[in-house]
């Protein structure tokens, strides 16, 4: 595997995990257009390498939210020791355990479903422009709520939000978004929302596929490119996430929805008509 082609798709993971996009779209079709076939063919490795690229951006999240984390960490071990969810950071750190459950649910039942059937390039055209439209719905929401509004029902709701993004296509922070946004939630926390959620459930999904990476190992000669793509997907990520919270803060999501749909379309275009 070409070291280039590691840092495109790192850079492609790290920008597309975070901006509302959809990375695992981005994954699959980016090499498609290219025609790429880094991996011989092997699933496997493959997956490997998708599982390098993700604790890229887990790194960016973690480093980026760094404060919070300690700040929520600290209230987690403080509410179990008095049996008591009594503090708003003890409050959204459990809620935000909470909203990865629906996804790492369907993640573990449809695992096979979701690799086998929904990478077809034009479906991930037609999820692109649908949930570009939601989006673009959700996003003319009144705003009044800040993150430390968000409860149980919020966590449950953008939680199923999430398992949807296990779909190329829709896109975990898009979909996230645009559920904090129906929601009522203003745009920065949302967004802010969204990123945090993406801790635990990119975490879960590290760790767990991680442990067959491990078991595995990485082939000889992929290394190096491994190691370009969890730096790449690293940098461009925490990138990302400093970006577009300072772009929300005044801007709506209406540049990601036209650029969503004109992915869409020139995406349909290309692998109905055969040109790829």
């Amino acid at each position: 595997m070409p070291i280039i082609h590691a840092i495109i798709l790192g850079i492609t993971q790290g920008l597309s995990e975070f901006l509302p996009i959809s990375s695992s779209g981005h994954l699959i079709l980016v090499p498609k257009l290219f025609g790429w076939d880094d991996f011989g063919g092997s699933t496997s490795l493959e997956k490997s390498f998708d599982v390098a690229l993700h604790l890229g951006t887990l790194i960016a999240a973690l480093w980026y939210f760094r404060r919070d984390l300690l700040v929520y960490a600290g209230a987690v071990l403080r509410s179990m020791r008095v049996r008591a969810i009594d503090t708003v950071d003890a409050r959204l750190a459990w809620l935000l355990v909470l909203s990865a459950v629906p996804g790492a649910i369907a993640g573990a039942l449809l695992e096979r479903t979701i690799e086998q059937e929904l990478g077809d390039p034009i479906l991930i055209g037609v999820n692109a422009i649908a949930f570009a439209l939601l989006m673009e719905w959700a996003d003319r929401s009144l705003s009044a709520r800040d993150a430390d509004g968000f409860g149980t029902r919020d966590a449950a709701f953008m939680g199923i939000a999430q398992a949807l993004a296990l779909a190329p296509g829709v896109s975990r922070s898009g979909v996230t978004i645009s559920a904090g946004r129906w929601f009522h939630f203003d745009r920065t926390a949302a967004t802010r929302l969204s990123f945090l959620m993406s801790i635990p459930i990119i975490g879960g999904a590290t760790l767990y596929k991680g442990l067959e990476v491990a078991r595995d190992g990485i082939p000889r000669g992929f290394g190096a490119p491994f190691l370009w793509g969890v730096a790449a997907s690293a940098a461009s990520g925490f990138a990302a996430i400093a970006l577009l919270l300072r772009y929300v803060r005044a801007h709506s999501f209406r540049p990601f929805v036209i650029y969503r749909i004109a992915l869409g379309i020139v995406v349909i275009v290309i692998f109905a008509t055969g040109i790829r």
